[in-house]
């Protein structure tokens, strides 16, 4: 007697369905095998069950098998996949966002009512340790700035002394030049003419006139008759 014909359709008893899906998953890796062994040709498999186990088969790599694929048929489940990760990455941001945003309202103070007392004690220490790091650093730059304050000071310091030698050194010599002014005016108020002028003589320039005793010609103006 042969086997009756078995109808194709869904096994409702989940053990029966699970028994059959192992035998047949072999039996179709095995046909596959035989497939690409005997016609000379590239096979992939990709199988999962009905509680997510993955079963597969190449011939030779997936990943090539996969990319003759998506060249031949034009397929664009590359982008969807694609689509997914990113997904799954802006979700995974987000959950770190909300994470990381929970955090800092705990380190000021905000929403603590939730946490334990082991979470309490823990984030007081953190807090103590960041402010004395925080202290630390505003030592640093405090003493930073003195120390800068205290450089200029020293060269305004500097300025002014210069400032002021150079300031005595300008009346000094005003004084000086003020001082041999008036000894000057009072020179010349003591003697006014200083300088003497020599008397001028004048000889008369004719000789008959200076030996013949007259003091002056007479000077006569008229017609003679």
């Amino acid at each position: 007697m042969g086997r009756g014909k078995i109808e194709i359709k869904r096994i409702e008893n989940i053990t029966n369905r699970q028994v059959t899906f192992s035998k047949r998953k072999g039996g179709l890796r095995k046909k596959a095998h035989e497939l690409s062994v005997l016609c000379d040709a590239e096979v992939a498999l990709i199988i999962f069950s009905t509680t997510g186990k993955l079963v597969e088969y190449s011939s030779t790599s997936m990943k090539k098998i996969l990319q003759r694929y998506v060249t031949a048929s034009g397929a664009r489940f590359w982008e969807h996949e694609q689509h997914e990760m990113f997904y799954y990455e802006v979700e995974r941001a987000k959950v770190e966002n909300e994470w990381l945003t929970s955090q800092l309202r705990q380190r000021m103070g905000e929403d603590l009512a939730s946490l334990p007392i082991e979470q309490i004690h823990q984030l007081e220490q953190e807090l103590e340790i960041a402010t004395t790091k925080v202290r630390k650093r505003k030592d640093q730059l405090i003493s930073s700035q003195l120390d800068f304050l205290r450089h200029k000071e020293a060269a305004l310091e500097h300025d002014n002394k210069y400032l002021e030698h150079l300031v005595l050194e300008h009346q000094a010599l005003h004084g000086y030049y003020y001082s041999s002014s008036l000894s000057q005016q009072e020179g010349a108020s003591a003697n006014p003419f200083h300088e003497v002028v020599p008397p001028l003589r004048v000889q008369p320039s004719q000789p008959n006139l200076k030996d013949s005793g007259y003091g002056q010609p007479d000077l006569q103006l008229g017609y003679n008759i």
